[in-house]
């Protein structure tokens, strides 16, 4: 099965301030590495003082009444839409069950008293195995709560969501990225993802290496390849930034850029709309390893939501910061 949740942000992610802040127990894997954005690996042969290492967070076998959990706190406060519980390389190991429930909290670690709402009730896992689910409750949570019975592994934990931004506490004259994942942006689609996903795009900071950016593989065939994202808010955009950084040998040769206010249905359908929108940025030229800053090069628009980012033919792009401000 693959991800049904394609297009939401991973809302646990460190890079983005997402932690594992309590674990009832992690004698065997370290609580953090639940959230690491890595795929998991299974290493024949390795041990630590505790035994076998296992890349996810496991438990010892309880002796006593009751079962493990841990809190992870979001790396924003989000809307909910889904999870993925991961137990890949985990099969003699691994809990039966599990659950998931969320809470709003300013604390790292919510108080004993904190009110936690049932999001996923008590499912049962397989072994070695991924399970996608959706969230039985709406709202905006800042942690959640996985519960494993009694004991055990689990690779991964994934959040698929929303940021949920409070837009009221933004001036009318404030100039902010509203692409960046920090502010709701989010890469929503595109037409190839080879050697990096669409969503670095909008990561914070610089990206740590040509794996943290976009890039697509070398185009054999007519045309050339795009992607397709998602404003935090919609706005006016006064300054474009195009990263390339770390890309030198595969930078794209130019890019341009679409953009709209509007677009419906799935992403799929919204990638047959882009094709005709205006013109934000004309085609330009693109260096290695470099940061383009485009003002005045910039069309005159109409509030956007919506873009097209065009790289011709193919390659990699690290970052694209979209500066603005709000409309309404």
């Amino acid at each position: 099965m693959s991800n049904p949740f394609t297009g939401l942000i991973d809302l646990a992610q460190p890079r983005l301030g997402g932690e594992v802040v309590y674990a009832t127990d992690d004698f065997f894997a370290d609580k953090a590495r639940l959230i690491d954005p890595a795929e998991p690996v299974f290493i024949p042969g390795k041990y630590d003082d505790n035994g076998k290492w296992m890349d996810g967070w496991e438990s010892r076998r309880k002796r006593v009444p009751g079962h493990d959990w841990a809190i992870v706190r979001l790396g924003a406060p989000g809307e909910i839409a889904g999870f993925e519980i991961d137990t890949r390389n985990f099969t003699g190991n691994y809990p039966p069950r599990a659950s998931i429930e969320g809470c709003v909290s300013d604390a790292a670690i919510p108080p004993p008293d904190a009110d936690w709402t049932k999001l996923v009730p008590v499912l049962d896992l397989n072994g070695n195995d991924r399970r996608w689910v959706k969230s039985q409750a709406g709202g905006v949570w800042t942690h959640v709560r996985l519960s494993i019975f009694p004991d055990g592994g689990v690779a991964r934990l994934r959040v698929y969501g929303r940021i949920h931004k409070d837009w009221t506490r933004v001036g009318d004259d404030a100039v902010l990225d509203l692409l960046a994942m920090e502010n709701g942006g989010r890469g929503l689609i595109a037409n190839d993802e080879h050697f990096g996903r669409v969503e670095n795009l909008t990561a914070p900071g610089r990206g740590k290496d040509m794996g943290d950016g976009w890039e697509t593989r070398r185009r054999r065939e007519p045309g050339h390849d795009w992607a397709i994202l998602e404003l935090g808010h919609l706005g006016t955009i006064s300054e474009i930034i195009v990263d390339t950084a770390h890309f030198k040998g595969n930078y794209p040769d130019r890019c341009s850029i679409q953009a709209s206010a509007t677009a419906s249905g799935s992403p799929q359908e919204i990638a047959i709309q882009a094709e005709g929108w205006p013109v934000l940025l004309p085609e330009t030229k693109l260096q290695m390893d470099h940061i383009h800053v485009f003002t005045g090069e910039i069309q005159p628009h109409d509030p956007i939501r919506f873009v097209r980012l065009n790289i011709y033919p193919d390659g990699g792009v690290s970052r694209l910061r979209l500066k603005g401000r709000l409309a309404y």
